[in-house]
């Protein structure tokens, strides 16, 4: 019986991306994300090149709580059972505070971080119903190691996730549930693409290629890639806050959709 996998923001970008790796490593899938239209096209794509695969599709918005649940109900009953489950879904793109951006910004802290909990609490009770064993994994992001001017909500988002799987991690420690956080750097998705300042930038084929190789490892928390950002990261931490108004783009990181 193959691995599931299911996916929440499927519909582009990384989460898009890794639908398709996982479908080429025999996974079958069941994906998530607010466009219906989208999805199908997708499973239209993975179906042509891997007809044995099964993809079952179903639109989800994650800041609804009780259907990320009856979602994931529906999917282990579909396909089985539930492997791994991948809280994706995302928007960013902040806004600067004091700018009209407090809806914006309400939006992204319900979908980044409200949606991903949604998603990873009702992943953990589902693997217990399973008999225990299963993987959650968290799409941070490396904004989320230090605030960004101009992107308030979505550093503040990310990082909380980053911090809530923490606590997830420590509270299943002695149960087969693996964690896994993923940080992505700049990974080239539409919605980054017009960003003058795209540091290190990696295309979303090799994102996702990246990505599912650490979560087929279970790794605890790994950036994307781990080279140069697993050194750079500790650093945004400490250096001064004028050096991070010099070098910030005028947009915000990469964000999953």
């Amino acid at each position: 019986m193959a691995k599931t996998v299911f996916i929440t923001g499927a519909s582009s970008g990384i989460g898009r991306a890794l639908a398709v790796e996982f479908a080429r490593r025999g996974y079958d899938l069941f994906l998530t994300a607010r466009r219906t239209d989208a999805l199908e096209q997708l499973r239209a794509e993975i179906k042509s090149a891997a007809p044995e695969r099964r993809v079952e599709v179903r639109r989800l918005d994650v800041t609804d709580a009780r259907d990320v649940a009856g979602a994931l109900g529906e999917a282990a009953e579909t396909l089985g059972r539930c492997d791994i489950v991948v809280a994706n879904a995302g928007v960013g793109n902040s806004g600067r505070v004091g700018h009209d951006s407090m809806e914006r910004g309400r939006l992204i802290v319900e979908t980044n971080l409200i949606g991903a909990m949604a998603t990873v609490d009702a992943a953990v009770a589902l693997f217990r119903r399973q008999g225990g064993a299963g993987q959650v994994v968290g799409i941070a992001s490396l904004a989320g190691v230090r605030g960004l001017p101009g992107s308030g909500s979505y550093s503040a988002s990310k990082a909380g996730l980053a911090v809530y799987l923490q606590s997830v991690r420590a509270e299943t420690h002695d149960e087969p549930i693996t964690v896994t956080t993923i940080a992505p750097g700049y990974i080239d998705t539409p919605m980054n693409e017009d960003m003058k300042s795209r540091p290190f930038l990696i295309d979303v084929d090799k994102g996702a290629r990246l990505t599912a190789d650490l979560i087929e490892r279970g790794v605890g928390y790994a950036t994307v890639p781990r080279f140069p950002w697993t050194f750079i990261a500790p650093l945004l931490r400490v250096v001064p806050t004028s050096w991070l108004v010099r070098g910030t783009p005028e947009r915000d990181p990469a964000a999953p959709e």
